[in-house]
C-alpha cells in the first residue's frame, strides 16, 4: 500500500461513448490514498481521527439542521403529533447524535460480529465515538435514569443505499413504559386501565385485525408471569392503536367516513419478546409503521431497572410523513426551498403540491473493483462495499443525486477481476441541470471514487 497522500496512476487513452453516458476518458488505477486530517470538529467539539474515522463533512453539516425540531416542517408537525398521544410521558428530543459504540451495540447486547457495526454500515468519528445508529442507543441510559414512560424522538445516521426513499440521515421515535406489578393493587390499576383505553377504541372509527397468539413462535420471556405480561402487551397494544388512529384517521385527502384498519402480526426482534409488527391500511395499500414489543428483562436488568417489565416502540418519522403529506423524494426533506417550505404549517397536515419535475440525467460508470496497487499487487486490495460508493457519490454530488441503481456486474472468466456497472441519476429538486454541468460534478465522481476506493475505472 502506498503511503499517506501517494497516488499510483496508470494511464491508457480508451473509447467511451459520446452519448451522454459515456464519454473519452483516461483509464485510471489507484490504490486507496488517504488525505484524512489529523482530526475533526463535530458539534464545536475537537477529535482525533483514526482508522475508524468515515465520517464526511456532508455528514456533519447536517447534525445542526433538526429537522424534527424545525418550525411548520412536516417532520415537526408529525413529532408535534406523535407526543400529544403520550401526554403523560416524558419528551425527549434534543440529544446530542455523537455517542460511543458501547452505547450503541455493546449495551443493547449486538454481538461483536453484528454488521452494524461495521465501517461499511456506520459513520464514526473514530474508534471510541460514532454518530448514532438509532435512538435505542440512549435506551439504557433513559431507563437508568428511572423515566417510567418517555418518548425519544431523534436524527440518526446509516450508511446506505441511494433512491427516493433512503438517505443518511433519517429520524425515529422510540417510545417505552415501565410497570411495578409488585402488588396486587397495582396490577388492578393496570387492569382498569386498560379496560377503558379498550373501551374508548371499541366506541372509535377503527378496525383492529389482531388474531395474534403467544406461544411457541412468539413466547413470554421466562423471567416473566404470564399474566402480567399478558397486561403490559395489552397496554402496549391500546397505547399503538391509539397512536395510529391520532395519525391516520384524517390524513390529507383521506376518506374521513372510512373506519381505520390496523392489523398487527408476529414478528422477531432481538430486545423484545413478544414481538410485533403493526400495519396500516392506506389508500388501499398494507403499510408497515412500526416495531414494538415486551422489553427484554435483560435489558431492564443491565439498565439497573429490578423487578419491572416494560414495552417499547420505535419508528421512521420519514416513512410516515411521505405518506400523510404524498412527498415522493425523501431528499425534499432537507429542502431550502421556499416553494417546499412555504407548503406546510405547524399542526396540520396537507398534500404536497410538486412544484415542478425536472428531467433526469442519467450517467454509467464502469468499475474493475478490489483492485490492488500495482507494486503490491500480492497484497489483497481493500474490499468493495456498495456503501462506501454511494457514501462517495452523496459526499461529491450533495443531494443531487437522485438515485443510484447497479446495472451490470460480471467476472471475467480469464482474469478473475470483478467489475461493476452503476447507473447514476442526476436530478435536482428545484432546477434543471445541463448535460455539461452534470459531465463535471460526475468527473469530480469519478476522481473521488479513485481517490478514495480501490478501484479501476474501466
Amino acid at each position: 500500500m502506498p503511503g499517506r497522500g501517494q497516488i499510483l496512476l496508470r494511464v491508457s487513452a480508451v473509447p467511451r461513448q459520446a452519448n451522454g453516458l459515456y464519454r473519452w476518458q483516461p483509464k485510471t488505477t489507484f490504490r486507496n490514498v488517504s488525505t484524512r486530517a489529523s482530526s475533526i470538529v463535530v458539534e464545536g467539539k475537537t477529535f482525533p481521527t483514526d482508522s475508524h474515522t468515515n465520517v464526511t463533512q456532508t455528514i456533519i453539516d447536517k447534525i445542526p439542521r433538526r429537522l424534527h425540531l424545525t418550525p411548520s416542517h412536516p417532520l415537526n408537525t408529525l413529532r408535534n403529533r406523535i407526543e400529544s398521544s403520550f401526554p403523560s410521558f416524558t419528551a425527549i428530543n434534543s440529544l446530542s447524535p455523537l455517542v460511543t459504540p458501547k452505547q450503541n451495540f455493546d449495551d443493547l447486547g449486538f454481538p461483536p460480529d453484528h454488521p452494524g457495526r461495521s465501517l461499511t454500515d456506520s459513520y464514526y468519528i473514530n474508534k471510541d465515538m460514532m454518530l448514532r445508529t438509532h435512538t435505542s442507543a440512549h435506551e439504557v441510559q433513559v431507563f437508568r435514569d428511572q423515566v417510567e414512560r418517555w418518548l425519544l424522538i431523534a436524527d440518526v445516521y446509516r450508511r446506505d443505499e441511494i433512491d427516493s426513499s433512503h438517505y443518511p440521515v433519517f429520524h425515529q421515535v422510540e417510545g417505552a413504559r415501565t410497570f411495578d406489578l409488585t402488588t396486587s393493587e397495582k396490577i388492578k390499576q393496570l387492569e382498569a386501565e386498560n379496560g377503558a383505553m379498550e373501551a374508548k377504541l371499541t366506541s372509535s372509527n377503527i378496525i383492529i385485525e389482531d388474531e395474534t397468539v403467544v406461544g411457541a413462535d412468539n413466547p413470554y420471556q421466562i423471567e416473566h408471569d404470564p399474566y402480567q405480561a399478558s397486561l403490559v402487551l395489552a397496554n402496549l397494544k391500546h397505547h399503538l392503536n391509539s397512536l395510529i388512529l391520532n395519525l391516520f384517521s384524517t390524513p390529507a385527502g383521506g376518506d374521513k367516513s372510512e373506519p381505520l384498519r390496523v392489523r398487527w402480526i408476529p414478528a422477531y426482534f432481538p430486545w423484545t419478546g413478544p414481538s410485533y409488527e403493526v400495519e396500516v391500511l392506506f389508500q388501499g395499500k398494507w403499510l408497515e409503521i412500526l416495531g414494538c414489543g415486551v422489553v427484554q428483562n435483560h435489558t431492564l436488568v443491565r439498565s439497573d431497572v429490578n423487578n419491572r417489565l416494560a414495552w417499547a416502540f420505535g419508528l421512521g418519522l420519514e416513512r410516515i410523513a411521505m405518506v400523510l403529506y404524498n412527498i415522493p423524494d425523501i431528499r425534499l426533506f432537507w429542502s431550502t426551498d421556499p416553494r417546499f417550505l412555504s407548503q406546510f404549517t405547524d399542526g396540520k397536515v396537507t398534500t404536497f403540491k410538486p412544484y415542478s419535475k425536472y428531467p433526469p440525467c442519467y450517467k454509467d460508470i464502469s468499475l474493475w473493483v478490489d483492485v490492488p496497487s500495482s507494486d503490491e499487487a500480492s497484497k489483497p486490495a481493500q474490499l468493495f462495499h456498495e456503501n462506501d460508493f454511494c457514501d462517495i457519490v452523496r459526499d461529491t454530488a450533495g443531494d443531487l443525486v437522485e438515485d443510484v441503481k447497479k446495472i451490470d456486474e460480471f467476472v471475467h472468466p480469464k482474469t478473475g477481476r470483478r467489475s461493476v456497472c452503476y447507473r447514476i441519476n442526476y436530478r435536482s429538486m428545484d432546477r434543471s441541470l445541463s448535460n455539461d454541468e452534470v459531465n463535471v460534478i460526475h468527473g469530480k465522481v469519478e476522481k473521488s471514487l479513485l481517490d478514495r476506493l480501490s478501484v479501476e475505472i474501466r
